[in-house]
């Protein structure tokens, strides 16, 4: 680059900046906002928001410092500098337990994970590495922007922005958002360069805007098609939502049961068969972090004494979850081979399991007493302390006060677990229709909503654990299901659940269940008797529909010596209700389920889908309304609808010379449309004249007599002007069958 060349592109003096290039900068800064606010959004997650916001503004800064002097190779070893320096950060910062695994081939693994769909969010210090990517693009993007090389430095905002659609992090809106922002840079460069005018502007604001608001309201149904787990079509399930082992949780709003056998278990004992934990809470749902690795050989068991309990599972349809008592340790059959363990100790398959097919696992199920509970320390190892201590930096002041209230005469988890339980029991109605909250779940469920069902309670409770110091997470599978005989549980899709686990010292992970049982339960019979009496298929197995009452939901803890302890972390079903006509909790009639209207039916037709927030109405209008004005104007439409307005309706009263002036102009308009034009150079009396051959009256001829006058005479009288305006006024009632014509012109 000649220095001639660099010393044009460096000027950045606010003097020069012309409408185009400041066109261009804004749409630069646009693209940058939308890989930026990903970056945001885990870094809020995660913890973090206030340091990213800092490395940005200082890389923009440095950028603006830079680009007038410093020249382009020199700007990509900077990048390159602070993208390694970032990496170097984030890998030193890694757990020793990691840091083990970080294999030249575990790198390349995770690095083809990133490309093909894994969310930022489930890497270990997800926060750290979206600082160490923040700099290197946002430092080169502006300052290739202050030297005007806007095509190059949308080309490394679209590479930072693309990295993220690849990871699943970039939302729609965000995508279309910042590809709006670089295509506004590429037009707005190009005016600059060949001199266009930013009038071009319309087609690209038409395109935008309908770009922007089909996106964003098109709306997907979480697991509403294709997954092995939903044959059933129309309003999301409980199922779907919850139980299909994706490694992303979105908590969706109204849903519905499915009363379809998934799979039956044969096992000496009931239990909540569990598919899946999650540790990190975002805020709308949850992310499961961590790798996958692939099953070879017994698992380690939980960290206290336990009781070995084995299980034969038998899918009983196409299912993709492998279901078990907590905590699973080894698996036997063909699936072995197929099954991989998840970092919260989970087993998955890699293939979905067929009908007939069935494997056999073997469980360590933790035993303890509650004294034992109570007496359990809070000195926890570090690696659940990051993990399961996370709330976002959203997490408002007011969950953290509840939950330090419902806690205050606990001194011990256990009975932090306890009370928040029982709280969250009691003061909350169970319901399957709840309209989705548009900001934090736990402070929307606690503050702003009356009703839910399990996501809700689950959700909620751990995010109170956590505010108190309280390891916990969110565990999804599916309750016991119905016992059709000593060994043999039938599962169905209405059975599927979500519940919570605390952490303690020389136990692990022990169960609770904030959902009320009792309406849960009624709410499940209810369909199962409605799918019976429509004749639904795959609704029963042999000897299920004999056996009408379902399993009770396990509701004892197991000392180590196998006897039963009766002070118990989750109440029965009698101790879930209100006393009856109170409300909360209470059991519905037989056949509904709680919480819907009579327009509503358990089989989840006729459900509507979620509003838009206020906001986002909002700026999807103004988005909306500029394509609208922007589309009207490239088309002619607002000229041809002034024009049309203009000709019918003279307006306010002037003076008489005025009025008299555009009367007359409103006559021409006319008379031009409906014959010619007046020529360059030929006077209105001459125009008039000319077009007398075609029959016009004597009036016509008035008006432009009145015009010179008021024009370039000594004036007219109101009685003249009124008497024009008039005229005029009829001439363009008697030619309203040519007005639509007229306006096209």
């Amino acid at each position: 680059m000649s220095s001639e060349t660099r010393d044009t592109n460096a000027s950045f003096s606010i003097d020069a900046i012309s409408v185009p290039r400041a066109v261009a900068l804004v749409g630069v800064l646009v693209l940058t906002w939308s890989y930026v606010s990903v970056l945001y959004y885990v870094t809020n997650v995660v913890g973090g928001s206030s340091q990213l916001l800092f490395v940005v503004v200082g890389s923009l800064a440095l950028a603006t410092l830079v680009g007038s002097f410093v020249s382009v190779r020199t700007a990509l070893g900077v990048t390159a500098v602070l993208l390694v320096g970032g990496f170097t950060v984030y890998v030193f910062t890694l757990p020793q337990s990691q840091l083990e695994l970080l294999t030249p081939a575990r790198l390349l693994s995770d690095t083809v994970a990133l490309l093909t769909g894994l969310s930022i969010l489930r890497l270990t210090g997800a926060g750290v590495w979206a600082m160490a990517v923040a700099p290197g693009p946002v430092f080169l993007s502006w300052y290739l922007a202050v030297r005007r090389q806007y095509v190059w430095g949308v080309a490394v905002g679209g590479v930072a922005l693309g990295l993220f659609v690849l990871t699943s992090d970039a939302g729609q809106l965000t995508t279309l958002v910042g590809v709006a922002g670089g295509t506004v840079t590429v037009a707005a460069s190009t005016f600059e360069r060949y001199g266009a005018g930013i009038a071009q502007l319309d087609v690209m604001s038409m395109v935008l805007a309908a770009m922007i608001v089909l996106a964003a309201t098109i709306s997907v149904v979480p697991g509403a098609e294709g997954s092995p787990l939903l044959p059933d079509r129309g309003s999301p399930t409980v199922e779907g939502s919850l139980v299909n082992s994706p490694d992303r949780l979105n908590i969706v709003g109204s849903i519905r049961l499915s009363p379809n056998v998934r799979f039956t278990v044969n096992s000496p004992q009931s239990s909540y068969w569990e598919t899946a934990a999650y540790d990190r809470y975002t805020g709308d749902g949850w992310i499961r972090t961590g790798s996958t690795d692939p099953y070879n050989g017994r698992l380690r068991g939980p960290v206290g004494a336990s009781q070995t309990v084995q299980q034969q599972v038998t899918a009983k349809g196409t299912i993709s979850i492998l279901p078990a008592a907590w905590k699973p340790v080894r698996i036997d059959g063909p699936l072995a081979s197929e099954a991989e363990v998840t970092a919260q100790g989970n087993l998955r398959p890699t293939t979905s399991l067929r009908e007939g097919e069935s494997y056999r696992v073997t469980s360590e199920v933790p035993i303890y007493t509650t004294a034992q509970l109570r007496r359990s320390g809070t000195n926890y190892p570090d690696d659940i302390e990051a993990a399961y201590l996370q709330l976002p930096d959203s997490t408002s002041d007011r969950v953290r006060a509840r939950a330090a209230a419902v806690t205050a005469d606990a001194d011990n988890p256990y009975d932090k677990a306890v009370a928040i339980e029982q709280t969250l029991e009691a003061e909350k109605r169970y319901s399957l229709s709840v309209p989705q909250p548009s900001g934090d779940i736990a402070d929307s469920f606690l503050f702003e909503m009356d009703a839910g069902y399990c996501t809700y309670y689950a959700t909620t409770m751990v995010v109170m654990l956590r505010s108190q110091g309280v390891p916990a997470r969110f565990v999804t599978g599916y309750t016991p299901g119905q016992q059709v005989s000593e060994n043999e549980y039938v599962v169905r899709g209405l059975d599927s659940h979500a519940w919570v686990e605390v952490y303690f010292e020389d136990v692990g992970w022990v169960r609770f269940d904030p959902t009320p049982s009792g309406p849960r339960q009624t709410a499940e019979n209810a369909r199962v008797a409605e799918a019976r009496q429509n004749g639904e298929p795959n609704v029963d197995v042999d000897g299920s529909e004999e056996t009408a009452t379902p399993t009770p939901t396990p509701t004892t803890t197991t000392a180590a010596n196998g006897t039963e302890d009766d002070t118990n972390n989750t109440p029965t079903p009698s101790d879930a209700l209100e006393p009856s006509g109170s409300g909360v909790n209470a059991t519905p009639p037989p056949g509904s389920v709680p919480g819907l209207g009579s327009s509503v039916t358990s089989a989840g037709g006729g459900l509507s889908g979620p509003d838009l927030p206020p906001q986002r109405t909002f700026a999807l209008g103004l988005v909306a309304l500029i394509g609208l004005v922007a589309g009207a104007r490239r088309t002619g439409v607002t000229e041809r609808a002034y024009r049309a307005l203009w000709l019918r309706y003279q307006g306010t009263r002037r003076t008489p010379e005025d009025d008299t002036i555009r009367a007359y102009r409103r006559l021409e308009y006319v008379l031009e449309r409906r014959y010619r034009p007046r020529r360059t150079g030929e006077t209105p009396r001459a125009y008039l004249q000319s077009l007398s051959r075609v029959g016009l009256d004597a009036d016509v001829a008035r008006v432009g007599e009145a015009y010179e006058r008021a024009r370039y005479g000594d004036g007219v009288a109101r009685e003249t002007a009124d008497d024009a305006i008039a005229t005029v006024d009829r001439l363009v009632r008697e030619t309203t069958p040519l007005l639509g014509r007229l306006s096209q012109r």
